[in-house]
C-alpha cells in the first residue's frame, strides 16, 4: 500500500508539474519544495552543519541565504525534470546553452570513453538529459530507488533520448563494457561513503570519505576525466552546461597511491565549482559522516 501511494504521490508531482508552463511549473515545483524541506528538519539540520563546517567564516544570515536559494534551485530541478518530455533540439537553448563541449569532444576523440566528473550541483538531472538533447546518450551510475516502481518512473523519464542507468551495486562490467564501446559515463563523486569503499580526501579542508571507483575506472582504462556540471545564470536567465579539459591522471606506478591522489583531484574540482556557486551544491547530504578511525562525529547530533 505504501509503495502504491508513493508512486502515485510521485505520478501526480511529475505530470501535475508538466502540464504547467515552465515558469509556473518552476514556482509550483519551488512552493512544494519549500514545504517538503520545512517538514523534514534533519534535512534543515544537516545544510546548516555542513555550511558551518565548509564556511566557519560565514554567519548565519549567509548560511541561510545559501539554503533558501538550495531550496529554490531544487524544485526548480523538479519542475524542469517534469519537462523534459517537452525538449528537443530546436527548443533546448531557450533553457540551457552548452561551454566547453570541446572538452568532451576531445576526450572522445582518445578512443577511450568518457567519465564525467561531476556532482549534485545545480540541476545535475537536466545536465545529463540536456547533453542528450545535444549529443547523444550516456550511462550514468545510480542507486536505483527503494520503490521499484517510482525509480521506474524517473528512469523513464531520464532515458527519453537514449541515457541509460547502471546500478551502483552492479557497476564494473557495465561501465568498462560503455568505456570499451566509446561511451561516455556519469558518475556523481560527492557522495559520502563507508571507509572500505572510499578513501579520505580533503573536502573544504575536512577529510571526507569519497569513492574510489572513478580513479580505478580511469587508472584500468585511460579513459578522459572530464568535469562536467551545469549551473544557473541569472544574466542569461538559462543554465550552462559545462564542460572542463580532462583532468590529468596520477601514474606514479604505486596504485593504491595513485588512487588516492587522483580523488583528490577529481574532489578538488568539484569544491572549486561549489565555492564558485554554493547556493547550487545540495548540502542536505552528510557529506562528512565517516570520519578516520578513532574520529569522532564533526555533527553535533
Amino acid at each position: 500500500m505504501r509503495q502504491r501511494f508513493e508512486y502515485a504521490a510521485a505520478w501526480l508531482f511529475v505530470k501535475g508539474l508538466g502540464i504547467l508552463p515552465r515558469r509556473l511549473a518552476r514556482a509550483a515545483g519551488h512552493g512544494l519544495v519549500r514545504v517538503l524541506f520545512l517538514l523534514r528538519p534533519p534535512l534543515r539540520r544537516a545544510a546548516i552543519e555542513n555550511l558551518r563546517l565548509a564556511y566557519p567564516e560565514w554567519n548565519d544570515a549567509q548560511r541561510r541565504e545559501v539554503i533558501r536559494k538550495m531550496v529554490r534551485n531544487t524544485g526548480w530541478l523538479a519542475a524542469e525534470f517534469a519537462h523534459f518530455p517537452g525538449l528537443n533540439r530546436e527548443n533546448v537553448e531557450r533553457v540551457i546553452i552548452q561551454e566547453g563541449f570541446e572538452h568532451f569532444q576531445a576526450g572522445l576523440e582518445r578512443g577511450k570513453g568518457v567519465l564525467l566528473l561531476t556532482g549534485h550541483i545545480g540541476p545535475w538531472e537536466l545536465g545529463s538529459f540536456a547533453h542528450s538533447v545535444y549529443s547523444g546518450r550516456i550511462f550514468f551510475l545510480a542507486r536505483a530507488l527503494d520503490n521499484p516502481r517510482v525509480d521506474a518512473l524517473v528512469n523513464r523519464y531520464r532515458g527519453l533520448l537514449g541515457n541509460r542507468p547502471i546500478e551502483k551495486n552492479d557497476s564494473v562490467r557495465a561501465v568498462l563494457r560503455a568505456l570499451g564501446s566509446g561511451e561516455a559515463v556519469g558518475i556523481l563523486a560527492d557522495n559520502n561513503t563507508t571507509r572500505s569503499e572510499g578513501v579520505f580526501v580533503s573536502f573544504f579542508g575536512i577529510p571526507a570519505c569519497t569513492t574510489t571507483g572513478l580513479a580505478r575506472f580511469a587508472l584500468h582504462t585511460d579513459a578522459a576525466v572530464v568535469p562536467g556540471y551545469t549551473l544557473w545564470d541569472d544574466s542569461l536567465g538559462k543554465y550552462r552546461l559545462c564542460y572542463e579539459p580532462a583532468v590529468p591522471l596520477a601514474r606514479t606506478g604505486d596504485q593504491e597511491a595513485d588512487i588516492v591522489e587522483n580523488t583528490q583531484r577529481f574532489t578538488r574540482v568539484i569544491e572549486e565549482v561549489v565555492r564558485r556557486a554554493p547556493d547550487q551544491w545540495l548540502w542536505v547530504h552528510r557529506r562528512w559522516k565517516t570520519r578516520p578511525e578513532g574520529e569522532g562525529s564533526v555533527y553535533p547530533d
